[in-house]
């Protein structure tokens, strides 16, 4: 089988039924779909079951909400494919979506993840996801975020793949494991690219492949609330701390702590500096059980390939941002 497409839903009944529809609909047939709930309460349940019994079909029923790192990990496990694309249940797919993934992913066999054009559902000429920065002040950002699609309509290599909707080799995430699952939600996708960045593979960008995206409707987040904050405030201090040899971590501390302190000021403007700290108090004790990967010798010219990454990222970051305070499209 060539792709296993999993899709993690928790209270989606506004829109999973669409999500599964747009992927029976592929043009690349050579699938299996595993829908894996994580103790839904609406009516997106029952719409799950309606396709038990269909070729290529499997659902997961968890009693409570495991996150998302642990949905899609039941789901890859169970996989058969080849490949294994997650797909979030507030996405669309175009036809010949899953097809224009395996074909960038079967063109590049040092490719582990290829990352989806991911379009606004609501405003159909704007970039949702064409990759995720990843800066020296320790931020992981969606490029393209809020700018005119039609400006990233190149493939090129990405630092991240959005989990939302990217494929990944299986064979590759055998040899370097699954979504951490300290992190719940948020950056999980940020780390495991990361990881295969710094094992010399590679992730990409196939603007080829066009989906939809509703931002932020399982989680009612599109930029802050309570939930995402405490997210962000463990996992951006998890992130840098459990990929960073001791070396990198060392020579880009300062950087990393203005990082902090400007994330803090950010999200206690907001509203929401007490979830933002109770998540950086999180991520103090989840640190000692963080498998960190193995520092390499031969695993240096990666190392140094992704210091000089995360700087240039950090002033494409810089640039997105001056042109979105401009409004620049």
């Amino acid at each position: 089988m060539k792709a296993t497409i999993v899709i993690p839903n928790l209270n989606g009944a506004g829109w999973l039924r669409d999500s599964i529809e747009s992927v029976w609909a592929q043009t690349e047939q050579d699938f299996e779909l595993i829908v894996v709930d994580n103790g839904s309460e609406d009516e997106s349940l029952a719409i799950a079951r309606e396709y038990v019994g269909r070729e290529r079909y499997t659902l997961v029923e968890n009693e409570t909400n495991t996150g998302f790192s642990a949905a899609v990990n039941t789901g890859i496990r169970m996989a058969q494919g080849e490949y294994v694309v997650l797909f979030n249940n507030d996405a669309f797919a175009e036809p010949d979506w899953l097809a224009q993934l395996i074909a960038a992913a079967d063109a590049e066999p040092r490719a582990f993840a290829v990352q989806s054009l991911m379009i606004r559902h609501f405003e159909r000429d704007i970039c949702d996801d064409a990759g995720d920065y990843v800066t020296v002040f320790g931020w992981a950002c969606k490029r393209g975020d809020g700018r005119y699609w039609r400006r990233y309509t190149k493939p090129r290599r990405i630092f991240s793949a959005c989990g939302g909707a990217s494929l990944y080799r299986k064979s590759i995430l055998d040899e370097i494991g699954l979504f951490d699952e300290s992190f719940f939600a948020y950056f999980e996708d940020v780390d495991i690219s990361w990881r295969a960045n710094s094992l010399g593979y590679k992730n990409l960008y196939c603007p080829a492949a066009k989906c939809y995206h509703i931002c932020g409707a399982t989680t009612g987040a599109v930029r802050y609330n309570e939930f995402k904050s405490v997210q962000s405030g463990r996992n951006s201090i998890l992130l840098p701390y459990k990929n960073m040899p001791l070396g990198m971590f060392i020579l880009n501390f300062l950087p990393l702590a203005f990082g902090y302190l400007l994330k803090i000021l950010v999200f206690s403007l907001r509203g929401f500096a007490k979830p933002y700290w109770q998540g950086a108090k999180e991520a103090l004790r989840v640190i000692p059980t963080l498998q960190k990967p193995k520092f390499r010798w031969k695993n240096l010219p990666n190392y140094i390939l992704i210091e000089l990454w995360i700087i240039v990222d950090a002033f494409r970051y810089i640039g997105y941002r001056v042109g979105r305070f401009l409004k620049w499209k």
